[in-house]
């Protein structure tokens, strides 16, 4: 059986679209291939590859992604969801061929003040909000039913 393509895009690829993808291929990658990118790539934050690490998912080996990239390649994706404020979502391509276009609004933690620990436990919430979304994604479009 071919696997639902998804796409998750955010503005730097840094932190949300990066939890949302890891969780997806985490929770169901038997039957869903995710990937992500952002509108404007940055850096990978070390905060959410702490705090994804205590869910149990290393994500500490990936890079940041352009989508404008994926979309130049020809990459075709089944569902594409933006997990940032509409102004950003809005930046993202049109791809060909996508069943649905998706957005799920996330806090950035990129903007999140306070010390590390403060941030750190603002961005387990926000992780742990992504995860709940990604479960009721993977029930709701459920490729083998």
């Amino acid at each position: 059986m071919k696997k639902t393509s998804v796409l998750f895009v955010c503005e730097h690829n840094s932190a949300r679209s990066q939890m949302a993808e890891a969780f997806l291929n985490s929770l169901a990658g038997e039957r869903f291939h995710a990937e992500s990118a952002g509108v404007e790539p940055g850096k990978l934050n070390p905060l959410v590859v702490k705090a994804m690490q205590e869910a149990n998912i290393d994500i500490s080996g990936n890079h940041t992604k352009a989508v404008w990239d994926l979309y130049k390649s020809g990459n075709r994706y089944d569902y594409v969801v933006t997990v940032c404020d509409e102004a950003a979502g809005e930046k993202c391509p049109i791809f060909p061929g996508t069943t649905a276009r998706l957005a799920w609004n996330f806090e950035d933690p990129s903007k999140l003040s306070g010390d590390d620990v403060q941030k750190l436990k603002s961005i387990e919430s926000i992780r742990d909000e992504i995860k709940v979304k990604v479960l009721k994604f993977i029930e709701v479009f459920n490729p083998s039913k």
